[in-house]
């Protein structure tokens, strides 16, 4: 998105171009997300350039897979700050930690599941099935 100071945008205009609905504005600004930069007399919300940059970071943030807590800690380092990358970089650091440990989880249940599908399709007719005995085994044991 280009940098236009003079930018002023109703919530819908701002919506249609971060490619996302009114209610999610209006949802990340209850919770302190973004804020309007000014109301028009009739109540509209008018959002500025750094709102927009705002908006489209909060974006790209949970498409990297940071939650809203994690997001607005971000933005509010970003504040605080200037001076101090490092504090950005062990956020990011400790993220791509807690991704690949979920990647290593998610490799082991595909591992699980695959083996059990094998079992499943090796087994003749029977009253049993090695899939919900495992899931039961594993509750139990």
């Amino acid at each position: 998105m280009k940098e236009n100071s003079g930018l002023r945008l109703t919530i819908g205009a701002l919506a249609k171009l971060a490619g996302v609905n009114v209610q999610t504005i209006r949802f990340y600004e209850r919770k302190g997300l973004l804020k309007p930069s000014a109301r028009l007399p009739s109540g509209y919300r008018l959002y500025d350039a750094e709102c927009a940059k705002r908006l489209n970071f909060i974006i790209q943030a949970k498409g990297l897979g940071f939650s809203l807590r994690e997001a607005k800690g971000l933005l509010s380092l970003r504040v605080r700050s200037a001076g101090n990358p490092d504090l950005v970089r062990a956020k990011v650091e400790k993220k791509l930690e807690d991704i690949q440990r979920k990647i290593a989880q998610l490799r082991q249940l595909e591992k699980t599941l695959k083996r059990l599908a094998v079992n499943c399709r090796n087994r003749r007719v029977t009253d049993h099935c090695p899939i919900i005995e495992r899931m039961e085994d594993s509750v139990s044991g």
